[in-house]
């Protein structure tokens, strides 16, 4: 982005608002917005610890999806029309952001490609492919949503090394994720939001808070912090910060990316367990991520300088995709903090008892669900009863602790997302090893499995 980016001041005297909202990523910069759309009188402030795209916000893979974690396990016990309607709701997010990115003038590389999950490194990941297709079926949904290609298929869109299919669907969108934040700033600014940076929030509670040493006071305390929920007690109990990276390759040259495709900016991932997403970015560069890590008692990582070894194993993945970019460099490396709910399912929450309200626990989808969570919030605290406020998502009127599932203490947090990390990493490197045996490979699937269901059951499909 660049030096001649704007700051903005410190917070320097004590405060009165309407919504003093702590945060300035996309969950706080979005609620700001609808709610200056709908309430042009509010007084509304943001408070950042730092400065704008500095969380996760401004580090991610740029994936603006319209899906949601834990979509299907909300929407599982209501009525086929609600189902429908809650489903057309979370989809519509691409098309939601960009009518506001083309009204508002926000260039942030908005490109609704589409996504694609292919099966492609190993031939398990055909299996895998048609259980989640059939899944998607047994929940009502048809080829609008989700459409199986054939390789013929996928090749208009990507061409990757032994993809033996995969399922589409439309509802996805690309971006550049600071852009993104710097767009949405700017325009609050415009509308006169208030965003104080390097301001952070040394306590808060109902009707007001401290931002560096100053005395807010406000009738709605908004904290807005995702995977930063550890700095922000007691968030830190409902939220865990879990890490994603990304790498960047140079910028490829014409002759590559005829071989490769994705010229509409579509987002591609594989059927394996450890989370691999990439897209082609507007200035061409390949932007390739994996899943990242966890550091004992949930501490974020500060520093995002990728080391080597975590270049070199997203290097290999991207490679047996593309073995054409074998020698390409990787000039960039990034991650961010994201949250994770005990439930593994995100929160929209607004209790008028006392004037708080919160969302996040988005586990790595949250560039498109903040979205849907600013729109949710705002009509939450203004009191609106609408599609969004009726959603299952949606908490009216409970504490956080009312509404969340705490996480259990040290060591089971570590001890348990390092089982799943190691299976899964363990499975994948079976797998795509062309000379495992049939039995060892059974084997491999069968224990990262039992992790999976004695860990996280709610991560599994159906």
């Amino acid at each position: 982005m660049g030096s001649d980016l704007p700051s903005r001041p410190a917070i320097e005297r004590d405060m009165e608002v309407d919504v003093a909202i702590i945060g300035a990523g996309y969950t706080g910069l979005w609620t700001a917005y609808y709610l200056k759309r709908k309430a042009p009188h509010l007084r509304i402030a943001l408070f950042e610890a730092r400065h704008l795209g500095f969380g996760a916000s401004g580090r991610n893979g740029g994936w603006l999806m319209g899906h949601m974690l834990g979509e299907f396990a909300f929407l599982s016990a209501l009525p086929e029309k609600d189902r429908h309607a809650f489903h057309h709701l979370v989809s519509s997010i691409p098309d939601e952001a960009g009518d506001v990115f083309a009204r508002e003038g926000i260039d942030c590389g908005f490109r609704k490609g589409g996504m694609l999950t292919c099966a492609a490194r190993y031939p398990e990941q055909a299996d895998r492919l048609a259980a989640e297709l059939e899944f998607y079926r047994s929940r009502g949904l048809t080829d609008e949503d989700n459409r199986f290609l054939t390789p013929a298929e996928i090749a208009r869109h990507v061409r990757i090394h032994n993809v033996e299919g995969a399922i589409f669907s439309p509802h996805c969108a690309t971006i550049h994720p600071a852009k993104l934040v710097f767009g949405l700033a700017e325009t609050l600014e415009r509308m006169q939001v208030e965003i104080y940076e390097n301001s952070p929030v040394s306590a808060w509670t109902s009707g007001e808070l401290t931002a560096h040493d100053h005395r807010v006071r406000a009738k709605w305390v908004v904290p807005c912090v995702e995977g930063h929920a550890a700095e922000l007690a007691p968030l830190g109990r409902y939220q865990l910060a879990v890490q994603s990276l990304q790498v960047a390759t140079e910028p490829l040259g014409a002759d590559l990316w005829n071989e490769i495709g994705m010229a509409a900016g579509e987002a591609v991932h594989e059927m394996s367990r450890v989370v691999t997403y990439f897209h082609r970015t507007r200035d061409d560069r390949l932007v390739f991520g994996a899943r990242g890590s966890y550091r004992f008692g949930g501490k974020l990582r500060q520093d995002f300088t990728l080391s080597q070894q975590e270049i070199d194993y997203r290097r290999r993945l991207v490679t047996e995709l593309f073995p054409q970019l074998a020698g390409v460099k990787i000039t960039h490396g990034w991650g961010g903090n994201l949250g994770m709910t005990r439930r593994f399912r995100p929160f929209m929450l607004a209790d008028h008892r006392s004037g708080i309200a919160s969302a996040g626990g988005y586990g790595g989808e949250g560039v498109g669900a903040s979205n849907l969570a600013g729109r949710t919030l705002a009509d939450l605290i203004l009191g609106e009863d609408s599609l969004l406020t009726r959603a299952p998502w949606a908490i009216r009127n409970k504490s956080l602790d009312e509404a969340l599932k705490a996480w259990e203490p040290e060591p089971f947090r570590w001890l348990g997302y390092s089982a799943v990390v190691n299976a899964f990493t363990w499975e994948d490197r079976v797998l795509a090893n062309p000379r495992s045996p049939a039995t060892y490979r059974k084997f491999a699937i069968a224990v990262a499995d039992g992790v999976s269901r004695a860990v996280a059951p709610e991560l599994l499909i159906g």
